[in-house]
């Protein structure tokens, strides 16, 4: 088990890629708190955990607010000790406008959640991982945060936040023994791209364009990815965004 005996924290954990997460965190040994704005769907994935042996808590919160953020934190040492992993993957896709037609609130939304729930997760979780003598951060980045994206000003700016965040976290912690990564994400099928398309489904014509492989990607491809970043086979990578787009960035 690659994550046996420690204890991760993962935000946006009631659907998408944060459940997927949780449930491999969970089977790979970890205790895991599941923290999410909607308690009932994070305590539906939690009792998944423990029905299938595992050890998880549900946890509700915003991560935009400071001190939501503090009591998730303070439950999680409460409760099952200090996080040896965070993974700061809540995140909203806002309403789609060019620039000037975006209103400020919309836009103020997305930063808060997006990258202001970022920097809230690492502010409150890596002095206790500085106490541990180690641990691993990962971030939810986008591809978004790469290239540009129509209508996508304030999802792309957060992204891109989120990035840079991660490199500075990097640089600070590393003496600490703390590893600070991103995943960049491109097509992924989850909640929010249905919310995105509207309830249809995906065009085999738009998909070609944004994937080598024809096809969408699972939230159990980024939950490897997660899992990858949160164990010791990654104890040399820090500070970087890790693609995982098939093909969309190149094409």
């Amino acid at each position: 088990m690659k994550l046996k005996g420690k204890v991760a924290l993962v935000t946006g954990a009631g659907s998408g890629m944060g459940k997927a997460t949780v449930l491999l965190f969970a089977s790979e040994g970890a205790k895991v708190a599941a923290a999410d704005i909607s308690e009932t769907a994070v305590e539906s994935v939690a009792r998944e955990v423990r029905n299938a042996g595992g050890e998880a808590i549900a946890l509700g919160a915003d991560v935009a607010k400071s001190e939501d953020v503090q009591r998730m934190v303070a439950a999680t040492l409460e409760r099952l000790g200090p996080p040896n992993v965070l993974y700061n993957n809540a995140g909203i896709e806002g309403e789609s406008d060019f620039l000037a037609e975006m209103t400020e609130a919309a836009f103020d939304k997305v930063i808060a959640i997006n990258l202001r729930g970022v920097f809230l997760g690492m502010k409150y979780v890596l002095p206790h991982m500085v106490k541990l003598g180690g641990g691993s951060v990962i971030n939810q980045a986008s591809i978004a945060g790469m290239i540009a994206i129509r209508g996508g000003a304030a999802y792309a700016a957060s992204k891109a936040g989120v990035i840079a965040l991660t490199r500075v976290a990097a640089l600070e912690y590393g003496r600490y023994n703390i590893r600070v990564n991103c995943i960049c994400p491109g097509a992924i099928e989850t909640p929010m791209a249905e919310r995105v398309r509207k309830g249809e489904p995906p065009r085999p014509a738009a998909v070609k364009r944004i994937s080598v492989f024809g096809r969408m990607g699972l939230p159990e491809e980024i939950a490897k990815v997660a899992l990858f970043l949160a164990s010791d086979d990654s104890s040399f990578a820090t500070g970087a965004p890790f693609v995982i787009d098939a093909g969309w960035t190149i094409s």
